[in-house]
């Protein structure tokens, strides 16, 4: 495969011997480097190219280019100024609302489950108009999170207080300000400088993101609370989608859903143990949440559940509950191998 580099896209050909005919333009919001992009992206655009022949190419858009913004990725497909991107359901907040019911406290910390259990509903109609113009190629999720901060050991609920932490999401908002907790919206590029300036205390991240962007240099200390996953977005323009030869979209599809889909876990177990490598190496302090610390943030946050399901409720989502219910039964499937 030859790289190149245009315009700040990185723009993969595949070693063929007849020009593409169509260049298809994707955008994402992290850095080359991260395993979406190196194990995820450019291998999928590789796999459609050469499925369809050399018909169609791509032009990558990673983090840090101009069209990498965490919070226009979805903006962008929808008017057509990129084909594809990959992004961050809860960033801006208020578009994907049922999705966002997979990132309530405590419901995983097994990205495999998550990111089948979001596809399966997916499919079965259960998250509703949400992706309405766009072509679903697939839906993902991360392994459970951690807390990392800067020169602050956080082992309970009372050393969350008054922290000011980054956070990505709303519902991931609500269980911090509910433990104690000052949520910080940041996009994931700025929680380094953000750290470093002592502007925030600390962040939510799983393991992989630590490593990516190079937030090991600016932190000491790491609680594994695994108490919450985020959501990803895989999506095309769907009208672009429609305008491409049938070949090619038979490409795109074998490329993605389920079989996409249910890759998420291994990789992020492989991106994650980089990251936690990593911080070992450093001689940072990483400690377990405490089974009995644990159950006292789960009773804490029991009203914070409640609390979202009824906004959510309030916002159009008129069967949270049951959706919500719909998430911990799938999971649970997934979990036990069913």
């Amino acid at each position: 495969m030859k790289t190149t580099i245009i315009s700040g896209a990185v723009a993969l050909t595949a070693a063929l011997p007849a020009a593409a005919e169509t260049t298809l333009s994707l955008s994402h919001y992290l850095p080359a480097v991260h395993g979406i992009h190196t194990d995820f992206i450019e291998p999928w655009t590789q796999q459609v190219s050469e499925c369809s022949g050399g018909e169609v190419s791509f032009e990558i858009f990673p983090g840090g280019t101009q069209k990498g913004n965490v919070a226009k990725q979805q903006e962008q497909v929808m008017a057509g100024v990129v084909d594809i991107a990959h992004g961050l359901s809860g960033i801006p907040r208020g578009r994907f609302n049922r999705t966002s019911l997979i990132e309530m406290p405590f419901l995983t910390r097994d990205a495999g489950a998550a990111s089948n259990a979001l596809w399966s509903l997916y499919e079965e109609g259960e998250l509703g108009d949400e992706y309405d113009g766009l072509k679903v190629l697939a839906l993902h999720a991360h392994n459970g999170g951690l807390l990392h901060t800067n020169g602050t050991h956080v082992e309970t609920m009372e050393d969350m207080k008054g922290l000011r932490i980054r956070t990505p999401s709303p519902p991931v908002s609500e269980m911090l300000t509910f433990l104690g907790a000052t949520p910080q919206g940041l996009p994931p590029g700025e929680v380094y400088e953000n750290i470093q300036r002592k502007v925030i205390d600390g962040t939510v991240f799983p393991w992989d993101p630590v490593k990516s962007f190079g937030l090991n240099e600016v932190l000491t200390d790491h609680l594994d609370i695994g108490a919450y996953t985020v959501s990803f977005f895989f999506v095309m323009n769907q009208d672009k989608f429609d305008s491409l030869p049938e070949n090619v979209q038979n490409c795109i599809d074998e490329a993605s859903g389920a079989e996409l889909v249910g890759k998420f876990g291994d990789w992020w177990d492989a991106w994650d143990a980089a990251g936690r490598e990593e911080a070992e190496a450093a001689g940072h302090t990483i400690t377990a949440l405490s089974d009995e610390e644990r159950d006292r943030w789960r009773e804490a946050l029991t009203p914070m559940i409640d609390k979202y399901l009824e906004t959510m409720q309030s916002e159009g989502v008129e069967d949270a509950a049951e959706l919500y219910q719909k998430f911990q039964d799938r999971i649970a499937e997934f979990e036990s191998g069913q």
